[in-house]
């Protein structure tokens, strides 16, 4: 194996244990976080830019793309030359192609790589990486996916990672939000949950939702249904990327009446209700509670 030095900064719920996993496989890992937390076998720096020292690869896993473009006019200009920088946060494509230009500029390799997987599959190193970015900074960026995650998928230039996060997600928010719907109109027809997913789970109606997530306690595989909707998928940072895939389709003048209505439950969820710090499968509970409401 050929041995790295990667600068890790954004060390919160996702990104620690991804630079633990990177540590624990034998790579020289320097992380950054402004709140001061660390993870496992990763050394400690005190600034952004020394996490850069020496470093072949710097990753950010960051909480949105004015973050990321600040932390880029730190990090690009203290990497070496040759190295390439792999952004995993979520952000908006238009900040992902122009990070890409100015690391391209300084001489640096990009890579965006969004994930999904959550915290659990952050942890067990079997996220799953959309990316975006030149073959050659691609393919440098493959062997740090392959101990981060289970899959990487090359979705084409600079932007192209963020743009397949957001699609992804503006199906999961309106697919979770049908299957929450359909279990509290099963309930109140007096369909028992185990017999909707039993059939659901086996017909059209199948989803990742339904069969991976279940949102009914006790039904279907472990989720966070069963732990009080403690949160595996924060419902605020479902309404964050529902956000974005809302200033994508703006921007490129593109209908999105269904992720518009999920962007809106989203935010009425988490902003006037209770929404806020429990996983996004929650929307059960709020629709088993409530009545028809007018149009």
């Amino acid at each position: 194996m050929t041995t790295y030095t990667i600068g890790f900064v954004g060390l919160g719920n996702m990104g620690a244990p991804m630079a633990a996993n990177l540590a624990a496989a034998g790579y020289t890992v320097l992380g950054f976080d402004v709140a001061g937390t660390t993870a496992k076998g990763v050394t400690s720096v005190a600034t952004a830019e020394a996490a850069c020292e020496g470093a072949d690869f710097v990753i950010t896993m960051l909480p949105n793309g004015t973050i990321l473009r600040r932390v880029a006019d730190q990090l690009i200009p203290a990497m070496k030359t040759g190295a390439t920088l792999v952004d995993c946060s979520t952000v908006d494509v238009q900040s992902a192609r122009d990070v890409d230009a100015q690391a391209t500029a300084a001489g640096a390799g990009f890579v965006d790589a969004p994930v999904s997987g959550g915290i659990g599959g952050a942890a067990g190193g079997t996220l799953t990486f959309m990316a975006g970015g030149s073959d050659t900074a691609f393919a440098s960026a493959l062997p740090l996916f392959d101990i981060m995650g289970q899959k990487a998928v090359h979705c084409g230039g600079a932007g192209a990672g963020q743009a397949a996060k957001i699609c992804n997600n503006m199906i999961l928010g309106a697919t979770m939000l049908a299957t929450c719907e359909a279990f509290g109109l099963a309930d109140k027809l007096g369909l028992d949950r185990q017999k909707m997913f039993d059939v659901v789970s086996t017909s059209s109606g199948y989803s990742w939702s339904m069969n991976a997530y279940c949102p009914a306690p006790g039904v279907g595989p472990q989720s966070p249904a069963d732990n009080g909707y403690a949160p595996g998928f924060a419902a605020e940072l479902m309404l964050k990327d529902l956000g974005l895939s809302q200033q994508a389709a703006e921007a490129v003048d593109a209908d999105t009446p269904m992720g518009a209505l999920a962007l809106a439950l989203y935010q009425q969820f988490v902003e006037h209700e209770d929404g806020k710090g429990q996983d996004f499968s929650a929307m059960l509970p709020r629709f088993a509670a409530r009545g028809r409401q007018a149009p």
